[in-house]
């Protein structure tokens, strides 16, 4: 009876590990590394600066795996929807992704994934991911879900990381409406 304890006390904590998304290398309060990237917004190419996109306010940056997949499609989507939310809270959106890079331009505009609300940027070798500690274990190259609310100072005041897009506009849009002017 007493080895069936610990056995049942590590299936319970493995279950909670497994629940819990999974925690993102910069904290609140870390300072966000800056970055240009290429891209495309409606379809039109981009050069996304985040230090530049600061300086309008608070940016959600969201590292997505691959473009034009199942999961990347409905966060896009989900983004594109909530994208006046941002705007009315003076907060930028931009989307990178190191998988796919050859279907950016498409998604860029497509009315079911980012409708041309936001851009979406090219991260070729996973670089900036790396530096925001964002790669998916399973494939290296390729960036994981995990979003980062940057404020206009270059703080993070909110990261998420979950393979589930579900909860990643929900989690960034409060995040971004709980700032104090835009800091």
């Amino acid at each position: 009876m007493h080895r069936t304890l610990p056995a049942a006390a590590a299936a319970v904590l493995l279950g909670a590990l497994v629940a819990t998304p999974a925690a993102a290398a910069l904290k609140a309060g870390d300072k966000a590394p800056d970055f240009t990237l290429s891209g495309y917004q409606a379809g039109k190419p981009i050069t996304f600066s985040l230090a530049e996109a600061r300086k309008k306010g608070p940016v959600v940056l969201y590292f997505f795996p691959a473009a034009d997949t199942k999961g990347c499609n409905i966060e896009a989507k989900m983004f594109a929807d909530a994208t006046p939310q941002f705007k009315a809270a003076g907060a930028t959106v931009i989307g990178v992704t190191a998988g796919q890079l050859d279907k950016l331009q498409k998604i860029s505009s497509d009315t079911d994934k980012c409708s041309g609300k936001f851009p979406v940027a090219a991260d070729p070798g996973a670089k900036i991911a790396k530096q925001y500690d964002a790669i998916l274990p399973m494939k290296p190259d390729w960036s994981d879900r995990t979003s980062y609310v940057i404020s206009k100072d270059g703080a993070v005041v909110h990261a998420y990381s979950k393979l589930d897009p579900s909860e990643h506009v929900a989690e960034t849009l409060a995040a971004v409406k709980g700032l104090k002017g835009g800091k």
